[in-house]
This record gives structure tokens, sequence and C-alpha cells, in this order.
């Protein structure tokens, strides 16, 4: 068994599920380390992927590494490994929603619906930002098939590497105003965070609540993160 799949073996996933559940996101602290951490921004930085500035999708100022459908390593081999243990939560989110679909309970059946929906371009990127660059909020639900979920990494050291560049989500209630929340990541941190919908407890059952996030401007330095996808865009 790998190292990676003893961490998450060693993660109170209740509490996960709760967090996601109240929350909208959970902070796995330490879970890459600042050592991968930091060979992931090195190589991934090093690799002739697709750089897209966000100034020409009018999603903030910087620039973003996509990495298409074939992930680098080690992210090819802990992609699946997430999977696993999300589906579970993702699955019951649609029971309590009332939807009848189900996710496969492996990521490669899932992604073969992609295709299927026009859905072939891979979402799974670099943000690297310098100062006075952001990421403006937005969600990653292109497509028929979404999955609810998916990863964020902080590949950057907050206070010496860059300051700034906090990592924000809102959060949109039916009849209510915007909540924002700072998801507090440091060096090496994972978080996992809801793609764009997830069911919220009211005083007259389930509904959906609707959740973006973003990035805030970076202040000084230059901050690389990562965003993990488990379905790929139109």
């Amino acid at each position: 068994m790998s190292e990676f799949n003893t961490k998450l073996d060693h993660l109170n996933w209740k509490d996960i599920s709760l967090q996601l559940d109240v929350e909208g996101y959970a902070v796995l602290p330490g879970l890459l380390g600042a050592e991968v951490a930091g060979n992931l921004a090195k190589q991934a930085t090093a690799l002739d992927i697709g750089r897209v500035t966000l100034e020409s999708s009018d999603l903030g100022r910087g620039e973003l590494l996509y990495f298409g459908t074939d992930l680098p390593v080690p992210l090819d081999t802990w992609r699946p490994v997430l999977y696993r243990r999300l589906v579970v939560i993702a699955n019951r989110w649609n029971e309590t929603l009332g939807l009848d679909y189900r996710y496969p309970a492996e990521l490669d059946d899932f992604l073969r619906h992609n295709p299927k929906a026009g859905q072939t371009r891979g979402q799974s990127h670099l943000n690297r930002l310098g100062v006075d660059n952001h990421v403006s909020l937005h969600q990653r639900n292109d497509g028929e098939h979404c999955f609810p979920l998916q990863i964020v990494a902080l590949l950057s050291e907050p206070g010496s590497d860059f300051e700034g560049g906090e990592f924000v989500m809102t959060e949109q209630r039916p009849r209510m105003q915007s909540r924002p929340m700072v998801v507090p990541l440091k060096f090496g941190d994972v978080a996992i965070i809801t793609t764009a919908e997830r069911p919220f407890k009211g005083t007259k059952g389930y509904y959906r609540v609707n959740l973006k996030h973003a990035i805030s401007r970076v202040r000084m330095g230059e901050r690389i993160g990562l965003e993990l996808s488990f379905h790929d865009a139109c």
C-alpha cells in the first residue's frame, strides 16, 4: 500500500463527511506535505502543458496550466484513490436530494460516460498567480456528467513564497445573501470542496445550495495551487 493510501486510511472520514455536509469543504492538513507539494509545483510547471491566461476566459488575472486528460505522476494514481473515498459521499448526496443516479465505484467507469456527453477536455490544472493576480468566483461544473466534489491544494508557502492569495468560497442559499468562507490552506494542505451544489438541511427538509470558489489577490510573490477534477468538460 502506498504512503498516500496509508495517509487516507488514517483520516477520520466520518468527520470529513460531516464537515462537507455542513460547510461544503473539508481541509486535510499536510496531506501532501512540503516536499511533495514543492516537487509537484516544480515538475508540473516544467511540463509542456496547456497554458491559458485567466484574462482570456474572463476569470481573473494569472495563468492556468492544464494537464489535459493524462495527469502526471503521482496525480494519475492519486485521483482514482481519492475518487473511491469521495464517491460514497457523492452518492449519499444524490440519495438525500432524491436523485436516482448513482456514480460508479471506480473513476474509469465514470469517465467513460464523459465523451458520450461531449466532455473531452481535462479540467485538472495548476493555477500560477503573481502580484495583483487573482481567480474570480467560478464553478467547474461544465457538462452533463459532473462529479459534485473536487480537490484543491496549495503548492507554495504562505508568508514566504507569497502573501494574499486566500482560497475563498461563497455559498448561495435560496432567498438569502451569499455566505463567504475563507478556506485556511497551508503549504502542502489539501481541501475537498463542493464543485457546484450540495444538499443542505433546512427547517422544511433538504434543498440544494450553490457554491463557487475563487482565489483573492496576491499581494507579494508567486502562488501556485492545484485543482484536481473528477470529470472532464465540454
